[in-house]
């Protein structure tokens, strides 16, 4: 049986008042693994490892190991060489994280334009319906109505080309305008900007308190930053990535950005460190 850690004791701050880092997600050998691959470039490293950071939240090397050939069944991981790598939808979720983490809106190319994708009148099975939703989510899309979503028309038109295809298969492609609503206002109706800003905000404060024993090379939050790591990385793939002035006053998704770099260096360095310098599979 997977040992499951509750991320509320893995990453139980170490100072008093410290804001939490976790947002509830349960960590198993399974996750450990897919968080750990997920945050390294390229995303391949040794079993050892991997073993490793299942250690930091007391999951034994065997459960570990148990999850890695289970991830490699299910096509999600592949060996190499004594290593292993990400695969499959594992992988296709790694870059579209990289993605958001860069920030890849262009205010300048966006004329005011929307992408507008409607579902052709044919009966699906809840199999095709699903896998539109995926695609609509990968792509950044919101759903005004069943079979009826948009976006504004900011991002790259070649972002996630195996998501536009299975797009294009069930529905026909169209650019339009709104007539008589505020843009601006569209956008809060259609993602909930404000929630998203308030989350930000509070991973930016968690990643604040800890940045600086990080910086200080101190070993002993590194299971709390490396779960709030990767509530941020989440968090930042769920931002809609819209024109500025689409977005409500103070957005912080830029300085979220700003933050998450500087934090993703001092936990780079204290992470290596703690692996005796090595995290390059042998």
């Amino acid at each position: 049986m997977t040992r499951t850690v509750s991320p509320a004791t893995a990453a139980t701050p170490t100072t008093t008042g410290r804001p939490a880092a976790v947002d509830g997600r349960a960590l198993t050998a399974r996750s450990v693994v897919a968080s750990t691959l997920l945050g390294m470039s390229p995303p391949r490293l040794s079993s050892q490892l991997l073993v490793r950071s299942g250690e930091l939240f007391g999951i034994a090397e065997g459960t570990t190991r148990v999850a890695l050939s289970r991830m490699v069944g299910a096509g999600e991981l592949e060996p190499d060489g004594g290593a292993y790598r990400l695969a499959g939808h594992l992988l296709a979720r790694q870059a579209r994280q990289e993605a958001s983490r860069r920030g890849i809106v262009d205010d300048d190319r966006w004329n005011g334009d929307w992408e507008l994708r409607v579902v052709r009148g044919t009966r699906r099975d809840a199999r095709a319906r699903g896998h539109l939703r995926d695609a609509m989510r990968q792509l950044k899309r919101a759903e005004v109505r069943e079979g009826f979503w948009l976006r504004p028309g900011n991002l790259p038109a070649d972002r996630s080309p195996d998501a536009e295809t299975a797009v294009l298969e069930q529905c026909m492609a169209l650019t339009g305008r709104p007539d008589h609503s505020d843009p601006a206002v569209l956008a809060t109706e259609l993602w909930d900007l404000d929630s998203w800003a308030r989350r930000a905000n509070e991973l930016r404060t968690s990643m604040d308190s800890f940045v600086g024993d990080l910086e200080v090379g101190d070993t002993s939050v590194l299971a709390p930053t490396f779960v709030l790591a990767a509530a941020v990385l989440r968090h930042l793939v769920a931002d809609p990535q819209l024109p500025a002035e689409l977005c409500p006053p103070a957005w912080p998704g830029s300085s979220l950005r700003t933050d998450y770099e500087r934090f993703d260096r001092a936990f780079k360095a204290v992470w290596r460190a703690w692996f005796g310098g090595q995290t390059e599979p042998a």
